[in-house]
């Protein structure tokens, strides 16, 4: 039996000494055709296994550069070796990493000599063996090409790779959300087509585009014109949107994501340095106080506070502004629209549905700003970073930590894109469990609902009311996380190194551009779904309306009403103007004509389609303390969660509020009988966990691959969602929270 064995490395890494070793006499020279690169072959035999060795040339890359990258990548995956031994540096052991990310990216069946142990000893450097063929999946062997110490186990290693028959992963590294986001839309096109996917991995592929890769872009645009002009134009917004962002170009964040992996990978113990001190880059010396065990936790909630109490500060003014000017809107839509259907529509479904939700849009810039602040600088890897420890407990991969910070870990994400970082999970059962518990996050869609009852019931403590709301989402889901893998998700957690690129200064366009892109997707999703929705519940909310005998019998009222009271009352307050000073008796005939349009508005609404289901569930939603109107909202949650304010909007618009009392929707709900800070916190708990929107499930059930799981998570999601509502609920009545 042979096996062809491939050596690469970096250039002086030993590679040539441990070839000669190895071959000996046996070893010819010849060219690579049509270059003048020298191509090194030989043969070994160990226990009746002959090797047809390889010697590839020296590259820092795969990335063609050179010849002799190009000619090293060109073998590797036109003649597919059997094994690849890469040859590293162990006195140089970051560096020489670059290029085994890179094969490992590839997927190639690999085995690592660890070459030159001795001069990294001299040189104070201390590598745990063991522990970095653990977290890289691969044999790592340690040898001295030059006295061929080590060679017998590292061809051991090579034949026992060579004869397994399971198929290598490739390694999924995360660089960060403009380039992961571009490399998903690019691999769903390249799987589709099938482009180039029978020589290279479909985000190998992507990843030499987005690295501006001359012959890999020079064969696409071959094999298939338009779906490379596709993946090129994808090529062209995402490093446009950096260029401007980050004054960088996507092949720099790759290579910055790698060598952070590099980096976060020696941090694991991998790597110990003697006399260190003089080793430490900026970087690094930053990391010793920002990630330390006991610090790093400390600095990280007060990064957090900090965040929440700028948001809520400096966000209250331009939210008073627009709550005014919504309510200016209403007011002037009600005098000029004559009363009936249309009306309606506009100022309940519309102004103060929508209007409610956009409301909010100056908090929702801060709080995105603050968060592009943490991002774009690279202390949110950091925050990953600490936060594996933690994850290991509750069975999770450490890359989850990244899946539940986009989808809203610290505020304001989305939990589309969460679910789709669950991709670079390598094991199943960790990605499925980080899927389903990462819509316990606090995306942006229910920021609107938490600043709403904080505004109303909490207002003096506004930024630890939202650190206490983060705290509890990421307990929920890591508890949930446990449970799942303890029970229907079992599995042991795999290895993994968490990514940690260098720290940089954000620029103002680049924090300026990252919020305004994120606070116009609020808003166009305020314009479209939320309005499409709005509208819908409205009607809901509108129709069959009271039966012709109930409405008379509010008529009869009214006519009663009036003909107790002196003509001339009526006539002036029939007369009256919007600033005209009314009589005594004309302003007690408003109150009371007032009180019964409210009551036959709420009667209206108690009979409308979304109002008797709201009523048939408050039987059981009342353990929670939610009325019946917080259960119309609610339902329309399930589509999308800014619905709940919108709802709650259009609801007591329509029902039994006052009408000659105009504020904010926070402040209705503060003076509403049934309200209180208790029943607040409940809803605040039951929106941190109850079923993710519409859009999220359908993500799920595409990153699952079965629907089973998507309607788990919403079954699932509510049940746990509903408990805990339930028990902060009747606990916090028990010990007199309520009154």
């Amino acid at each position: 039996m042979e096996t062809t064995v491939a050596l690469a490395g970096n250039p002086n890494s030993g590679k040539t000494c441990l070839f000669n070793e190895l071959t000996g006499a046996r070893q010819h020279v010849g060219n690579y055709p049509g270059v003048t690169v020298e191509k090194k072959e030989g043969k070994f035999t160990r226990n009746g296994h002959t090797i047809h060795i390889v010697d590839l040339p020296g590259t820092y890359s795969l990335t063609a550069y050179s010849v002799e990258e190009v000619v090293a990548r060109d073998f590797l995956v036109n003649d597919r070796p059997g094994v690849v031994i890469d040859i590293v540096d162990a006195s140089n052991l970051e560096r020489n990493l670059y290029l085994t990310v890179q094969f490992l990216e590839m997927g190639f069946p690999m085995v690592i000599a660890l070459n030159m142990g001795d001069v990294a000893k001299k040189r104070g450097i201390d590598i745990d063996i063991e522990k970095l063929s653990i977290l890289l999946g691969v044999p790592v062997i340690p040898t001295i090409a030059r006295t061929g110490n080590g060679k017998e186990d590292l061809m051991d290693a090579a034949i026992r790779i060579a004869q397994e028959e399971k198929q290598r992963m490739p390694l999924i590294v995360s660089y960060g959300d403009d380039i992961d986001g571009a490399l998903i839309e690019m691999e769903e096109i390249i799987n589709t087509n099938v482009f180039l996917t029978g020589t290279y991995p479909a985000r190998w592929i992507a990843l030499k585009y987005l690295e501006g890769d001359e012959q890999i872009m020079s064969k696409g645009q071959k094999r298939n014109p338009g779906v490379s002009k596709q993946l090129e134009n994808i090529t062209g917004r995402v490093s446009d949107h950096l260029q401007k962002t980050l004054n960088i170009y996507p092949e720099a964040i790759i290579a910055d994501h790698r060598f952070g992996y590099i980096n976060a990978l020696a941090r694991q113990g991998v790597i110990t340095l003697r006399d260190s001190h003089d080793r430490l880059y900026t970087s690094d010396k930053i990391d010793k106080v920002v990630t330390n065990r006991f610090l790093g936790p400390i600095i990280m909630i007060g990064v957090l506070m900090g965040l929440y109490h700028f948001t809520f500060t400096y966000s209250e003014v331009p939210v008073g502004w627009l709550e005014s000017f919504f309510g200016w809107l209403g007011n002037a839509v009600s005098t000029h629209m004559p009363d009936g259907l249309l009306r309606s529509l506009v100022i309940s479904g519309i102004i103060d549905g929508v209007g409610g939700v956009l409301g909010f849009v100056p908090l929702i810039m801060f709080m995105f700003f603050g968060i592009a602040l943490l991002e774009d600088s690279g202390y949110l890897a950091r925050v990953a970073f600490m936060l594996d420890r933690v994850f290991r407990v509750f069975g999770l991969h450490g890359s989850s930590v990244m899946a539940y910070i986009v989808s809203g870990g610290i505020a304001g994400g989305c939990a589309v894109p969460g679910v789709m970082a669950t991709r670079t999970l390598k094991s199943p059962r960790e990605r499925l469990a980080t899927l389903l518990t990462a819509p316990f996050m606090n995306c942006g869609a229910k920021l609107p609902v938490f600043a709403l009852l904080i505004a109303a019931f909490f207002e003096k403590h506004e930024a630890m009311m939202m650190l206490v709301i983060t705290l509890i989402s990421w307990m929920g889901a890591l508890l949930i996380a446990k449970l799942l893998r303890s029970t229907i998700i079992k599995g042991e957690a795999m290895p993994f190194v968490m990514e940690l690129p260098p720290y940089r200064l954000p620029t103002f366009r680049g924090l300026a551009i990252h919020t305004w892109e994120r606070t116009w997707q609020y808003i166009k999703k305020a314009g479209t779904i939320i309005l499409a929705i709005s509208v819908i519940l409205w009607a809901m909310m509108t129709f069959p309306g009271l039966p012709d005998s109930q409405r008379q019998e509010f008529d009869k009222e009214r006519t009663a009403v009036m003909a107790a009271v002196n003509t001339d009352t009526v006539h002036e307050l029939e007369a009256a103007g919007d600033n005209v000073e009314l009589s005594l008796g004309a302003v007690e005939l408003r109150g009371h004509l007032a009180a019964i349009d409210s009551r036959e508005a709420d009667a209206g609404l108690r009979n409308s389609l979304a109002g008797r289901t709201g009523i048939a569930l408050e039987s059981v939603s009342k353990w929670a303390g939610f009325d019946w109107r917080t259960n119309i909202a609610l339902i329309g949650g399930f589509a999308a969660k800014e619905v709940v304010v919108s709802t709650l909007g259009t609801a007591y618009s329509l029902g039994d509020v006052d009408p000659e009392e105009s504020g904010s929707l926070s402040e209705m709900l503060s003076k509403t009988p049934g309200w209180s800070p208790l029943a607040a916190l409940s809803l605040i708990i039951f929106t941190i966990f109850y079923a993710p929107c519409f859009v999220t499930v359908v993500m799920i059930v595409r990153e699952s691959g079965s629907w089973k799981w998507g309607l788990f998570s919403m079954a699932f999601n509510t049940l746990v969602a509903f408990l805990s509502a339930v028990a902060v609920f009747q606990i916090g009545s028990v010990i007199g929270m309520g009154i």
